[in-house]
């Protein structure tokens, strides 16, 4: 098969001015309920992208653990590769691509570190196996091979029984948007293609080309 030759028509739905909502957090709020309650595989999953001070971008898919008017936010390592490069350039870009609705979304904006009383509170309800992997692994750092994270595990959880404290080098992330862009596949690549940017404090709303 010629992967130049793979092709798909874009036909479930439409995305106009009307119909889509005046806030994008909303419009967002909206497509997610319809991804998760479409059964959609990890409708929570998205790609973040950051750019490292070399100026090389790189991605890796996270999942999205709350979202309010304040922005979005996820969990990970700070000594991670995508931590350091955070901390060296705090812009990034997230993207949710939802296939079996024909929907991306995508959102920039800059990032910052939640507090630790957010943090403390989502990682003791992560289970336990969970918050032993967050000690566990040194994130981004070469290992010898998996031993090495089963070795750790073990050791943390011999350390900290039932009760693992959340580590210092561990917790949240909250990406605050000044742009969002809906796209909605439609027929003969005339996709619909909506971009909310901020406008002296408020939203304004353009369709773009696709």
């Amino acid at each position: 098969m010629n992967i130049a030759d793979l092709r798909k028509s874009y036909e479930k739905a439409e995305l106009s001015e009307d119909a889509s909502a005046a806030d994008p957090l909303k419009q967002f709020e909206r497509w997610l309920n319809e991804a998760i309650q479409s059964e959609v595989p990890e409708p929570n999953a998205m790609t973040v992208a950051t750019v490292a001070s070399n100026m090389r971008p790189s991605t890796r898919v996270v999942l999205i653990k709350g979202y309010d008017e304040r922005g979005i936010v996820w969990y990970t390592n700070y000594d991670s590769r995508k931590g350091k490069e955070l901390a060296g350039n705090p812009y990034a870009a997230l993207q949710f691509h939802w296939v079996e609705l024909e929907r991306v979304v995508r959102i920039e904006g800059r990032m910052e570190k939640i507090s630790d009383a957010e943090s403390d509170a989502y990682f003791h309800s992560r289970p336990l196996d969970s918050r032993i992997g967050a000690w566990a692994s040194p994130q981004s750092q070469v290992i010898d091979g998996r031993g090495v994270l089963v070795t750790n595990a073990a050791k943390y959880a011999a350390q900290f029984m039932l009760n693992p404290p959340r580590p210092p080098h561990w917790g949240g992330y909250r990406l605050v948007p000044d742009e969002w862009q809906f796209w909605q596949g439609r027929k003969s690549r005339l996709h619909d293609r909506l971009r909310y940017r901020l406008n002296e404090g408020n939203w304004l709303r353009e369709r773009l080309a696709p």
